[in-house]
C-alpha cells in the first residue's frame, strides 16, 4: 500500500524502539467496559490535537452492539497484513485485529496514540515504543459475568470460560496502571483522562529533547 510504503520510508532512519511520542495501550478482560472508558476520554478530548483515538481494522462486521471499527474480510486482512498496512496486529477469539501502520508516524511525531489491544502483544509494544503506558481496565468478577450475559454474543459456558482465562493473566512490568471499572464509568473514565494528560504532558517534553 501507498501510505505504508511511505511511512516505512520516513521511520527508515528511526532506529526502533519509536520515540517523541507515547503509545497508551487499553487492555483488559471483555466486559470490564474498555470502550467505555475510551469513549467517555474521546468526548473529554474533541478539541485534543495531540491525542489520536486509533481506530481498528478487525475481521467483525460493524454493528451498534461493537465498537466503531473498519472491517475486513479475512483474505483481505491477510493481504493488507502482508503489505504492511498494519503497526500491529494479532489474532484473538477467532477475529483477526489490526492497528494502522500511521500509528507509527504519529508516535514518531510526537503524539499520543490510545489503542484497545490484546495483552498478548504487550511484549511485541514494548520492543516497539519507547515510552509505553499500559492501561488495565478491570471490574469485579460479578459486574463482568454480568455484562457479558447482557451482550448475548455467547452461552453461560462461554462466559465463564472467558472469565476464568481472564483471571488466569496478569500484567506486570514497567508503566502498568489498573483502573476499576466496576462502579459509574465516569470514575474510570476521570483517572484515564488524568493518565492521558499525563502522556500529552511528557511528549511534548520528549520532544524538546
Amino acid at each position: 500500500m501507498m501510505v505504508s510504503a511511505l511511512i516505512e520510508r520516513e521511520l527508515s532512519a528511526e532506529t526502533f524502539p519509536i520515540r517523541h511520542g507515547v503509545f497508551v495501550a487499553i487492555v483488559g478482560p471483555s466486559g470490564a467496559g474498555k470502550d467505555t472508558v475510551i469513549g467517555y476520554a474521546r468526548a473529554l478530548f474533541t478539541d485534543e490535537t495531540r491525542l489520536e483515538f486509533v481506530r481498528r481494522v478487525i475481521t467483525r462486521p460493524c454493528d451498534a452492539a461493537s465498537e466503531d471499527h473498519d472491517t475486513l474480510a479475512d483474505a483481505a486482512f491477510v493481504e493488507a497484513e502482508a503489505d504492511g498496512a498494519f503497526a500491529i496486529s494479532w489474532e484473538a477469539h477467532g477475529l483477526r485485529y489490526g492497528l494502522p501502520a500511521d500509528v507509527d508516524w504519529s508516535v514518531a511525531n510526537g503524539r499520543v496514540a490510545v489503542a484497545n489491544v490484546s495483552r498478548a502483544v504487550i511484549p511485541v509494544l514494548r520492543e516497539r515504543y519507547a515510552n509505553l503506558a499500559i492501561v488495565e481496565i478491570t471490574a469485579s468478577p460479578d459486574v463482568l459475568a454480568e455484562r457479558l450475559a447482557m451482550r448475548g454474543r455467547e452461552s453461560r459456558g462461554e462466559v465463564l470460560a472467558r472469565l476464568a482465562r481472564s483471571a488466569n493473566v496478569t500484567l506486570s512490568g514497567p508503566g502498568v496502571t489498573s483502573i476499576d471499572n466496576s462502579g459509574a464509568r465516569e470514575v474510570a473514565g476521570e483517572r484515564f483522562a488524568e493518565l492521558l494528560r499525563k502522556a500529552v504532558a511528557f511528549s511534548d517534553m520528549s520532544g524538546l529533547i
